[in-house]
C-alpha cells in the first residue's frame, strides 16, 4: 500500500519570520545565520498577509540592479501575498501548484500560522519515495 505523503511531512521547519521594514543587508544575514533560501514577511496586522522574499529575489532586484542592500528594505522586493499552503495538502498537489504559479517554494499556512516552508527541493528529495 502507497503512504501519500502530505506537504507538513516534506516541509522544512526552520524558517524565519521577519518585518518588512528590515533592509536586504539585515535579512541577508538571518538567511546566512540560519543557513535558509527564503525569509517569510510578517503580516503587519490581522487583516494583512505573509509574503515571501527568495536569495534570488535578492540578486534579481537588488544586486543587480547595482542597489545597496543597506538602503533597500525587504517590503520593496517581497512577493506579496504569498501563495500559502495547507500541511495536509498531497506533495503532488503541492508540485502541481508550483508549477502552475511559477513559484519554487511557499509558506506552509494552517490556522493563520506559518508552520514551515516547502520547496520543489523537499518535495522531491523527501516526498517522492516511499521509505
Amino acid at each position: 500500500m502507497k503512504v501519500t505523503k502530505r506537504v507538513g511531512d516534506v516541509m522544512k521547519d526552520d524558517f524565519a519570520v521577519v518585518d518588512g521594514l528590515i533592509t536586504v543587508a539585515e535579512a541577508i544575514r538571518i538567511a546566512r545565520d540560519k543557513h535558509i533560501k527564503a525569509l517569510v514577511v510578517d503580516k503587519r496586522d490581522e487583516n494583512d498577509e505573509y509574503g515571501l522574499v527568495l536569495m534570488n529575489d535578492i540578486a534579481k532586484k537588488v544586486l543587480s540592479q547595482n542597489r545597496s542592500p543597506e538602503r533597500v528594505n525587504i517590503y520593496e522586493i517581497m512577493t506579496k501575498p504569498a501563495l500559502g499552503v495547507s500541511a495536509n495538502m498531497n506533495v503532488k498537489y503541492c508540485a502541481r501548484l508550483f508549477e502552475r504559479f511559477g513559484i519554487s517554494r511557499a509558506p506552509v499556512i494552517d490556522n493563520g500560522e506559518v508552520l514551515g516552508v516547502v520547496s520543489y527541493n523537499s518535495i522531491v528529495m523527501y516526498g517522492m519515495l516511499s521509505d
